[in-house]
């Protein structure tokens, strides 16, 4: 019994991936497009393909801020190779961290989805969602971030939408959840580098649950910078990311 498999055909001496001869696609096709290749099946429009290169660079590192990091380096300080050390910083990435692309996408697409089924316009959408949002006490995520009032990636991916004729209802719901947020919260709650590659995967007809694999894609390429930088430029077993901890156990005692 075998299993079936559109992505590459494996022969002695020859490849072919999603229907193109490896060997004609290296030194020919960018890997971003590659990238595009691989999980559309087919190779991209110059718009769709220079929109991937740009999320995969706007994915590529946050210092040493994000846990990804943090796990990355300390494990590499403990003397494991490359791969292990990167591993573990890709083990780290989940639902709080890298995952509001997913489940951005989700929420914006099952929005449309609402919006053409109820014959509502994306003004009115994105009311209802923030109203009930808040009425369930849940976060809409993808906007907010702790480090930045207004992320500079998200004003780029934006502008290169337009620019490339890619943004649709997605990136339009985005932006009045954005305002709606604001004008409901008081406080200024920013599309984020997550909510907008979110949109913007969602205009370009992706998946929602290829969201986490644009996050992964980018970002291991920093994580492995990240550990390379840990075994050549610092000691072993290091002190770092350490913060002050109360212990708040049981009280010392001798054994009955």
């Amino acid at each position: 019994m075998t299993w079936k498999s559109k992505i590459t055909k494996v022969e002695p001496n020859h490849l072919v991936t999603r229907g193109y001869r490896q060997e004609d696609l290296i030194g020919n096709i960018p890997y971003p497009r590659v990238v595009y290749l691989l999980l559309k099946g087919g190779l991209p429009s110059e718009e769709h393909g220079k929109m991937i290169d740009a999320i995969l660079t706007a994915c590529i590192d946050h210092g040493v801020t994000p846990p990804s990091s943090i796990a990355a380096r300390t494990v590499a300080s403990g003397g494991v190779p490359l791969p292990t050390a990167v591993a573990a910083g890709v083990l780290s990435i989940g639902d709080a961290h890298g995952g509001a692309i997913e489940k951005g996408a989700k929420f914006l697409q099952d929005g449309i989805v609402r919006m053409k089924n109820e014959r509502k316009s994306i003004a009115e959408m994105g009311k209802i969602l923030v109203k009930e949002a808040r009425e369930n006490h849940k976060r809409i995520l993808g906007f907010g971030h702790r480090v930045h009032t207004a992320d500079p990636r998200t004003k780029r991916l934006f502008t290169l939408a337009d620019e490339l004729k890619i943004s649709g209802d997605h990136i339009a719901l985005s932006k009045v959840i954005e305002t709606e947020l604001e004008s409901s919260a008081g406080r200024k709650l920013p599309i984020n580098v997550d909510g907008a590659i979110a949109a913007i995967i969602s205009d370009m007809g992706f998946d929602f649950r290829l969201g986490k694999a644009f996050f992964l894609l980018g970002r291991v390429a920093g994580l492995t910078a990240h550990v390379y930088e840990e075994q050549t430029r610092e000691k072993p077993m290091r002190k770092m990311f350490s913060v002050d901890c109360e212990y708040d156990g049981p009280e010392e005692k001798n054994l009955p």
